[in-house]
């Protein structure tokens, strides 16, 4: 029988949102929590780490920014599918959530005054990206665990990768999960669970993401009965550096950066004369794209054509100081100097606006389970998200979920029993069935035919067949996957293994994200669909809610909240 180890929460993930809701729950119940952080990378590891520009919050209210505009620029940023509730939460809650770093000693970059230093940000109208260089993920990450460990009411499981989400009578009950160190496999059993497990980026070949992003998170919590909210909407950053997709922050631009296409010409003007390039990234990925498919790119390796940034004009004292990974990158990855040479960039994928269902309080449909981050819809970012709100939201959501998670452990709910035959289930499914398998397909051809999919067919334009073709595509290969080889039978640190479920959850993903965007016949944000170029928010004002049944994914779709503002046209 597998080992079953019990705590009164776990958390699923160890980024910003994992790590924010440990120390909540740390925090208000003290030494009384007994909390499991189950990560399937070392900890500090985590894709958070990886972001870069900034962290937005209202703290110039003297200078001319306010709480209403912060939430006007998110919900407009949304193109209006945002819920207005949630961004109200939300903005009011930042500027508490950076404070509060501050006191637990983030390094923040600093003005002359000795105050936090903000810079613009697309789509904000004041800058208020607050930013610790170009580093800003990797010091909030390093910040929240040095401030956890003084607690010691936590037990890590790093590189243990989790299989499923137990749910029984609409109950969580907890966790399969192997751990890659010793091929054990393990029931993890909690009293409440919060996911947190990031996004699903790696589905795209060109991406920003680490390949560990692999949406197991919202793709288990699919598999376990729990909606997911707006899945078509995918964030393509307007600078992905070319060949590689690695990101080049928002915070480029922030500084002052141009985008040029081949004649040397800042477009952007053409499309958003009034913000140029701090326009909102939809609108900014949707431009550079017509330029490339207009014939004002360069030509890149393997189609991938680009446009260039242009640091050139901040000098060299600026660009070591505010953009230091930026250079370090570009001189590493293509040895050039953002100093004195421009830099190739293209739409890249970065975000997914969709996720787990979740309400303001990052609670779902299931008892016990809450959510936060990128894995989950809040519905904060609508149908485009903002630059440097992301991390925010992790830190605001991971803040909250860990309160309710606290809440409800004050309650002293029982312990719940995990299902001895899912435990056995499972088992059979991952070591008789997927490990023993000798069948004729390769897990990796797969993934990288998948990739190429949704490269070619749900990109940031869209066309009704494109996505069909994409579809049809996306089940044949979910076909085949019956029929994959994992070719390490090992359970010791057997990668292999774990590729080949990642890639299960990529390919349930995929069909998701399709299926959404076909049945969304109106172009919005991040869902730009050439067939139906104007938005139709009388038929499509609403969420996207993709559910699981027998013959696939079904959608169904639930109100926008709409409080304060209705929508208009997005004009920047």
């Amino acid at each position: 029988m597998p080992t079953v180890q019990r705590h009164d929460v776990l958390i699923l993930g160890s980024g910003l949102a994992g790590l924010r809701a440990a120390l909540e729950i740390a925090r208000r119940l003290g030494g009384s929590a007994d909390i499991g952080i189950v990560s399937k990378v070392q900890l500090m590891r985590s894709h958070s780490v990886c972001a870069e520009g900034g962290t937005g919050a209202v703290l110039r209210p003297e200078e001319g920014d306010s709480l209403e505009l912060h939430a006007w620029d998110t919900v407009k940023g949304s193109d209006f599918l945002a819920d207005q509730d949630v961004v109200d939460a939300f903005v009011e809650a930042c500027p508490q959530e950076l404070r509060q770093l501050e006191h637990w000693g983030l390094a923040w970059t600093r003005r002359d005054d000795g105050r936090l230093w903000q810079r613009a940000f697309g789509g904000h109208s004041f800058p208020r990206a607050t930013m610790a260089a170009d580093k800003t993920g990797l010091f909030e990450m390093q910040t929240l665990y040095d401030t956890l460990v003084k607690y010691q009411t936590f037990t890590r499981y790093d590189e243990v990768f989790v299989t499923s989400i137990v749910v029984q009578d609409g109950e969580f009950r907890g966790l399969t999960a192997i751990d890659s160190a010793t091929g054990e496999f393990l029931g993890l059993c909690g009293k409440a669970l919060i996911i947190a497990s990031g996004g699903l980026g790696t589905l795209y070949g060109f991406t920003t993401y680490s390949q560990t992003v692999t949406g197991d998170g919202q793709a288990m919590a699919y598999r376990a009965g729990l909606p997911l909210e707006d899945p078509e909407f995918i964030q393509f950053h307007p600078t992905g550096l070319v060949p590689s997709g690695i990101l080049m922050t928002e915070g480029c631009r922030g500084e002052g950066g141009y985008l040029r296409n081949s004649e040397g010409e800042r477009f952007m003007e053409q499309y958003a004369p009034e913000r140029m390039e701090m326009a909102p990234r939809d609108i900014i990925s949707r431009s550079m794209m017509t330029e490339i498919l207009a014939g004002r790119g360069f030509e890149g390796p393997g189609g991938l054509d680009y446009l260039h940034l242009d640091l050139t004009h901040l000098g060299a004292d600026k660009i070591n100081e505010r953009l230091p990974l930026i250079r370090e990158v570009c001189m590493d990855f293509l040895g050039l100097d953002p100093i004195a040479a421009l830099i190739p960039v293209r739409p890249v994928a970065h975000y997914s606006m969709g996720g787990i269902e979740a309400d303001v309080t990052g609670g779902t449909r299931v008892g016990g389970i809450w959510a936060a981050g990128e894995v989950a819809c809040v519905s904060v970012h609508g149908a485009n998200r903002l630059g440097c709100n992301s991390t925010a939201e992790c830190l605001v959501w991971g803040g909250i979920t860990g309160a309710e998670v606290a809440k409800h452990l004050r309650t002293n709910p029982p312990m719940p029993d995990l299902p001895g035959e899912r435990l056995q289930a499972e088992h059979r499914r991952i070591f008789g069935d997927m490990l023993q398998r000798d069948g004729g397909e390769n897990p990796y051809e797969i993934r990288r035919e998948l990739r190429q999919i949704m490269d070619g067919h749900v990109g940031v334009f869209r066309t009704t067949q494109e996505l069909s073709a994409g579809l049809s595509k996306i089940r044949s290969l979910k076909e085949r996957f019956a029929d994959v080889t994992v070719q390490d039978k090992g359970r010791i640190y057997n990668s292999n293994l774990q590729n080949t479920l990642e890639v299960e959850c990529l390919l349930d993903l995929a069909e998701i994200i399709v299926v959404a965007a076909l049945a969304r016949t109106e172009s919005r944000g991040g869902h730009a669909q050439r067939d139906y170029p104007e938005r139709d928010d009388e038929n499509f004002l609403k969420h996207t809610l993709v559910s699981s049944n027998d013959e696939g994914p079904r959608v169904a779709y639930k109100p926008v909240a709409i409080t304060k503002w209705k929508p208009v046209e997005r004009t920047y």
